[in-house]
Parts: structure tokens; C-alpha cells; sequence
């Protein structure tokens, strides 16, 4: 992936910035889209032309097997990365744990079960919770984007992702209690920004599995609008099957069926983030 090629139309904020963006998708509720996001955010990235790398910081491995990948079979991981740095912090340590993929400008760093143990692993060490930023910096001139998907929790995996990144991506499932346990998330971040990582923000609100048919999906879009503005995203996903099948298949669902609802909205979503990106850069 050489970045000293022409930019593509639309990403000239690369010129500017000379560095990529960090993106954390995030959000401690389980089953509101996140790894589906992070995986069809970082596919949509790459076909446009732009490097990208996604990092799976679930121990669920989820993001890794959506790409097509085995994490048990993986040659390396995240866990065994972070193991290494704590054991050569002051440099010597392996290279980053990049795997191609079957997409051009798309890599991955694979995640594993071992991820369970990174709170324990990091519980006694001195800036425990900017391991990940420091792995990650070097990638940033490499990479145009490093997407990150997280766990569904607030662990100290999560706090690492917020503490290397730019943005936030909330995805947000259109059901019963959609904005539960938003408001502690809103706190951690708050928190982050006070004392780890000033920079953090939370760049889109992503409406998840709408269903227009239903009344209720209606009312929790206006009340996620009416609590974020204009920070929700103008896309919405919608409850698609071919948004639910296309992990089995080792894909995206830009992959799997580019011409279906959710494939159009992931698209979408993509270029609201790229035009996010380039008003921050002005």
C-alpha cells in the first residue's frame, strides 16, 4: 500500500493532514451493529481507493471472521502484539500483526480469545491505557484509515480505542431501550477527553436495523435526533437480510449484495464519514 500516489477525488484532506484517522466504533450493548459497521465501514473505505486498516479488539473475533478470516488459525493477533510491546516497551518488538485480505488497500490486525485477559494483563502497568495509541501511531502515516471495533463493554480495551482515536462511530440499534447505557458511555468519553485524549469525539450516530414499517423504529429515531443532532448520520441502516447473511459468508454486505438496501445505506454512510473527515481538515 503505497500512499504517495495520487490522492483520490475526495480525500485531499490527506494532503493536509499527512497522517490518517483513527476511528473507534463503539458502544457497550451488544447486537446494535458494531462489528457489522466496522466491517462494512472499513470494506466501503477501501473500495473507494483509500488504505485502510481495520483492528478487531473484540475477543469475539467477529470482525475478523467477517472478513472471510479463521482467528484460530490466524499467524498472528492483537493480543500477541500488545504482549509483545509490554515485554519491549522501548522498542525491538515485532512488527505490526497485518494480514492481507482479499480486498485491495483493506488490512487486518485479527483479534483472538486472549483479548478476555488484556484487563488483567494491563492491570499493574504504568499508562495502561495508552498501549494501543502507541502501537497504532506508526500506522497512521501508512494508513489513510484504522478503523477499530470494539468490545461491548467499557473495559480497558475499549478505553485503549478511545484513547488512540479521532473519532467515534455510535452505532444505534432502532429498538426498545435504544439509549440505554448511552449516557455512561457519554460519561467514559467525557472522562477520556479530560484526562487521556483531548482530541476524541464522537463524529456519527448511526441509526441500526430501522424498520419503517414499524411505529417504533419511527420514535426511536426521533429521540436519538432530538438527544445527538446533528451528529446522528442522515443514513440509516435498515433491517436487511442481506445485511444479517453476509457475515456467514466471510463478507461485507457490500460484497455480498452490493445492490441491496443495506449495502446502499453502508455507502452512504461511508461518504458522510469521508466528508466528515475533510471538514475537519478544512
Amino acid at each position: 500500500m503505497d500512499l504517495a500516489g495520487e490522492v483520490p477525488k475526495g480525500a485531499k484532506w490527506f494532503l493536509v493532514k499527512q497522517q490518517g484517522w483513527v476511528l473507534a466504533v463503539i458502544n457497550q450493548k451488544g447486537g446494535v451493529g458494531k462489528t457489522t459497521t466496522a466491517v462494512n465501514l472499513a470494506v466501503g473505505l477501501a473500495l473507494s481507493g483509500e488504505p485502510t486498516l481495520l483492528v478487531d479488539a473484540d475477543p469475539q473475533a467477529n470482525a475478523t471472521r467477517g472478513l472471510g478470516l479463521d482467528p484460530r488459525t490466524a499467524p498472528c493477533n492483537l493480543f500477541q502484539w500488545i504482549q509483545d510491546w509490554l515485554t519491549h516497551p522501548s522498542g525491538g518488538f515485532d512488527d505490526p500483526p497485518l494480514l492481507e485480505t482479499t480486498r485491495p488497500n483493506l488490512h487486518l490486525i485479527p483479534a483472538s480469545i486472549d483479548l478476555a485477559g488484556v484487563d488483567v494483563m494491563l492491570a499493574s502497568r504504568i499508562a495502561r491505557e495508552t498501549v494501543l495509541k502507541s502501537l497504532l501511531t506508526p500506522l497512521r502515516e501508512r494508513y489513510w484509515w484504522i478503523i477499530i471495533d470494539t468490545p461491548p463493554s467499557l473495559g480497558m480495551l475499549t478505553i485503549n480505542a478511545l484513547t488512540a482515536a479521532d473519532g467515534l462511530i455510535v452505532p444505534v440499534q432502532c429498538e426498545y431501550y435504544a439509549l440505554e447505557g448511552l449516557s455512561q458511555l457519554l460519561q467514559t468519553v467525557d472522562l477520556v477527553r479530560q484526562h487521556l485524549n483531548p482530541r476524541v469525539e464522537i463524529w456519527k450516530v448511526l441509526l441500526t436495523m430501522h424498520d419503517s414499517r414499524t411505529r417504533l423504529s419511527e420514535q426511536v429515531e426521533q429521540e436519538v435526533r432530538k438527544f445527538f443532532g446533528a451528529k446522528v448520520a442522515r443514513s440509516v441502516i435498515p433491517r436487511n437480510i442481506r445485511v444479517s447473511e453476509s457475515p456467514s459468508f466471510g463478507l461485507s454486505v457490500l460484497e455480498y449484495d452490493p445492490r441491496s438496501r443495506g449495502a446502499q445505506a453502508y455507502l452512504e454512510f461511508v461518504e458522510e464519514v469521508k466528508a466528515y473527515a475533510a471538514s475537519c481538515t478544512g
